[in-house]
Formats: structure tokens, C-alpha cells, sequence
């Protein structure tokens, strides 16, 4: 690996790809100027391993990747050329820093708190592939990778406000956490895309053996990603479809950067004005 001076981390769905169709097309000439510049771009996001792999293979990345939320950190082997404390395995080709607890502990909690509560709550494991693809606009391939979760739990709420308050609030006194994505609440505990980024920016850092100051850049549209924009050097906020910016990221941020359009359109616009180009 050569070490940059720069390294950027962005969300995927209705970030770096388009809301509805997945689609990164619009985002091609900064992927190229990236690629060209050989600055490290870290997927941080809510997709399951399954999920980025053929993203990955599509798009020639051979980066560090986060998925579900920060739940794991993938980096390739000998990516850093040192032992990387708490990685274990993951596959024939990465190892794995896991940050959060596992899947079927998370799954158990919610149902559990939804009887206590009595909300009425529908996660991805409640839900057979065909359902997770009819909301989610995936196809049915897709929808079987979203579901091979290792970390974290997508779910809707079926109920009122009031239920929602109550699951909430009883969630987060058994210390989990519950954060709005762009289609969907999650529930999980110890993920966290603030501290996935500190740790890769510290692995970067020791990899220059301070040669050169690092900065960050970081991108996303929603509240779940805010851990990450908070954590980063340079942060970018995304606009949702419409054009409007997600109302309590801008209030935590309000001098956050603004991306020009939606998706990818805007991420090609503001990377590559944050690169000078």
C-alpha cells in the first residue's frame, strides 16, 4: 500500500450510489481521479459483507470497507504490512476488527423488547427474502445478501409514536443503540462509524510513520452516518431525493459542507472540488 495524505470514507445507499437504483454512474470521474491519485476510499456502511463483495469486484476496490453501521472492520491481508491487534479472519482475504456484538444477540434483544413494550416492529429477520426486496428495491439476489447479517438489525415500525418512544427508550436502557438509516431504523450495540474511521486513520497514520499530516473526508446523507461526518477532518452531507438535507444531521452540523444535488450527482460535484479539480 502507498500511503496517501488523503483518505476518503463515504456512505453507499443514497450517498455514493443513487436512492433507488444503486447506481454509482454519475460518481465515475471522481472514482477515476481517485483511482488516479491512489487515495484510499472506505465504503462505511449499513450493507452487510455479502453485500459489498460484488460491489467491490465491480468497482476494482481494494480498500478497507465497514459494514452494518461499524459493526466490522474488513481490511485486506497485508493491506497495512503489520499484525493488527483484535482482527481476526474473515475469509481468504481480509481480516476482520469486529466492534459490535453478534447478530443473534441483537435479533433476540428486539424481539424481546418489542413484547415488553408492545410495539409492533418488523426486521429483516422477520421478513423472507422476497419482503426485504420489495422494500428495499433490491432484486431477489440482492435481498438474500442483505439478510446474511452479522451485526446489525434493520427494522420499520409498524406502530404509532408512542410505541416507538417506548422501544426506544427501552432499548437504550438495556445499552443498545438505535439509529435512523435512509430507508430504515437499526438496532445494534458497539457499532459505531465514528470510531471505525478513527481506527483506520490511526492504522494510515502509523503507515506513514509520520511523514505527512492525514486528513479525512467524510460522506453521508443520514443520521446514522453522523458518528463518522463528526469524526472526520472534512465532513459532506449528502442531499436526500428532492434536495433536502437531512434535518438532524444539519442540526448537529449546521456548518457542515453541502454536496450540490443528491446521490452520486452530488458526490461527484463535491469530490471533486475537495480535491481541487
Amino acid at each position: 500500500m502507498r500511503a496517501p495524505n488523503t483518505i476518503i470514507f463515504t456512505d453507499l445507499d443514497g450517498t455514493l450510489l443513487d436512492h433507488d437504483s444503486y447506481s454509482w454512474a454519475p460518481a465515475q470521474e471522481a472514482l477515476d481521479e481517485l483511482a488516479r491519485r491512489r487515495i484510499p476510499l472506505v465504503f462505511v456502511t449499513s450493507k452487510t459483507r455479502a453485500e459489498i463483495d460484488p460491489l467491490r469486484r465491480k468497482l476494482g476496490h481494494g480498500h478497507p470497507f465497514v459494514t452494518e453501521n461499524g459493526g466490522g472492520v474488513f481490511i485486506p491481508l497485508s493491506y497495512f504490512q503489520k499484525k493488527i491487534a483484535n482482527a481476526v479472519p474473515a475469509g481468504h482475504q481480509h481480516i476482520c476488527i469486529p466492534l459490535a456484538r453478534p447478530y443473534a444477540e441483537i435479533t433476540t434483544a428486539l424481539d424481546e423488547i418489542a413484547e415488553e413494550t408492545g410495539a409492533s416492529v418488523v426486521g429483516f429477520h422477520h421478513m423472507s427474502p422476497r419482503e426485504v426486496a420489495q422494500n428495499t428495491h433490491l432484486t431477489l439476489r440482492e435481498a438474500e445478501l442483505a439478510k446474511q447479517r452479522e451485526f446489525d438489525e434493520p427494522f420499520f415500525f409498524a406502530g404509532g409514536e408512542e410505541e416507538k418512544r417506548r422501544f426506544v427508550e427501552s432499548a437504550e436502557r438495556r445499552g443498545l443503540t438505535i439509529t435512523r438509516g435512509d430507508r430504515f431504523w437499526h438496532l445494534f450495540a458497539g457499532s459505531d462509524k465514528g470510531r471505525a474511521l478513527q481506527l483506520l486513520m490511526q492504522l494510515y497514520r502509523e503507515a506513514l510513520r509520520g511523514a505527512t499530516r492525514v486528513r479525512s473526508i467524510a460522506l453521508g446523507d443520514s443520521p446514522n452516518d453522523l458518528p463518522m461526518l463528526q469524526a472526520a477532518n472534512v465532513a459532506v452531507l449528502v442531499a436526500k431525493p428532492g434536495g433536502d438535507y437531512d434535518e438532524e444531521v444539519t442540526a448537529r452540523m449546521p456548518k457542515i459542507i453541502r454536496a450540490p444535488a443528491p446521490g452520486p450527482d452530488g458526490w461527484n460535484a463535491v469530490v471533486l472540488d475537495l480535491l481541487g479539480k
